[in-house]
């Protein structure tokens, strides 16, 4: 259990880590294909990895770009064999159009392991904690 551990903990840091640089060829790798995002942000949730990055070029368009972001409160648990669960809360400063925003969220990542892959996010929800203009 602790390779695993490990092994989803550096999944999980890449995803951050590529989400707050703002580098979309490595953010989008991090998910599956067939991954299913719900973002308290738009209406509908979105089917896949393309739907997601369809949505993210538009808000690059409108301007969109992360700045920075941080894991914190990260909780990582194995309700089921080659399944993890990660519950964390992400502050992350973006800028949009309106200036430079904090977002306070709260987030759930469903990982898989696939043995052509390793861990691979294929689910994810965002939920808001607070909102502060800067």
């Amino acid at each position: 259990m602790a390779d695993t551990a490990a092994d989803v903990q550096h999944a999980i840091d890449a995803l951050i880590r590529a989400f707050g640089e703002h580098d979309t060829t490595a953010y989008f790798a991090s998910f599956s294909p067939d991954a299913m995002f719900v973002f308290y942000t738009h209406p509908v949730p979105l089917p896949s990895r393309e739907a997601y990055r369809d949505l993210w070029t538009e808000w690059e368009g409108d301007g969109f770009r992360v700045l920075a972001c941080r894991s914190s409160e990260q909780n990582v648990t194995f309700p089921a064999p080659d399944v993890a669960v990660l519950t964390h809360r992400v502050g992350t400063t973006v800028r949009d159009s309106t200036g430079t925003v904090e977002l306070d969220e709260r987030e759930t990542i469903l990982f898989r392991r696939r043995a052509e892959s390793g861990w691979i996010a294929v689910h994810e929800h965002l939920s808001p904690q607070s909102i502060t203009a800067c």
